[in-house]
């Protein structure tokens, strides 16, 4: 995990099991440096440049455990979760955490062939979300779906070509129920097995000129109407 805030969110909330810090970002961030826990390891700045993934690097580093755990663990009791099938792009599903986070989502499913929740991109683009939410890993992506029937939630499937769209299942109160929103790959959406595996296909409405939305930006879309929806009937 790299950047000051990440290093802080996983203080808090994972196990740090090692810190490589410069002597200058340790001035910086004494208070990061006395949380972790750890041992803290000092680096020079051209060995700390080697670790960073970025153009800029901040001098702070942290070695923790991963974050994965089972699907049935991570969820248990979430009325609001996300499954990601086949997202290639690290800070597409970065965002898409912290925007289930936002959404007070209790899950993210890493699901398919998708990218790892670990990435460093993905890591950064969550901005200290990966740590707050379960998150799951599992190479199955039907799999993945039939964990969230198990667990009491509807799935419904984000797909630009569905018959029915969001305002359909507002209207209807159908969001009231909890949910498990499924979304596809960047290039390719969903594949139809996965289609019919879901409780329902709903599209976004689009009531502009725009061809399309991108992943974060449907997901937050999707993700807020659920959200929405079980506050305003909370007892449901």
């Amino acid at each position: 995990m790299e950047g000051a805030q990440a290093v802080h969110e996983a203080i808090r909330y994972a196990t740090v099991l090692e810190l490589f810090v410069t002597e200058r970002a340790a001035h910086r961030h004494p208070d990061l440096v006395e949380a972790c826990g750890a041992r803290v390891s000092v680096l020079t700045e051209r060995a700390a440049a080697t670790l960073s993934e970025t153009v800029a690097p901040q001098g702070i580093v942290a070695v923790c455990g991963t974050l994965a755990q089972p699907a049935a663990d991570a969820l248990r009791g979430a009325r609001l979760a996300a499954v990601l099938a086949g997202v290639s792009d690290p800070g597409n599903a970065g965002t898409v955490i912290r925007v289930a986070d936002a959404a007070g989502a209790g899950a993210v499913i890493f699901a398919g062939e998708t990218v790892d929740p670990h990435n460093g991109k993905c890591v950064r683009a969550s901005t200290g979300s990966i740590f707050h939410l379960a998150l799951v890993v599992e190479p199955d992506p039907h799999r993945a779906v039939a964990a969230c029937h198990r667990s009491g939630l509807q799935v419904l499937a984000a797909d630009a070509g569905a018959d029915r769209d969001l305002d359909d299942l507002a209207d209807s109160g159908a969001l009231v129920a909890p949910t498990a929103w499924l979304f596809g790959s960047e290039a390719h959406g969903l594949d139809r097995e996965l289609l019919t595996a879901a409780d329902h296909a709903v599209a976004i409405p689009l009531y502009g000129c725009a061809e399309s939305l991108n992943l974060a930006t449907a997901a937050a879309i999707c993700l807020y109407a659920s959200a929405r929806a079980h506050r305003r009937r909370p007892n449901h």
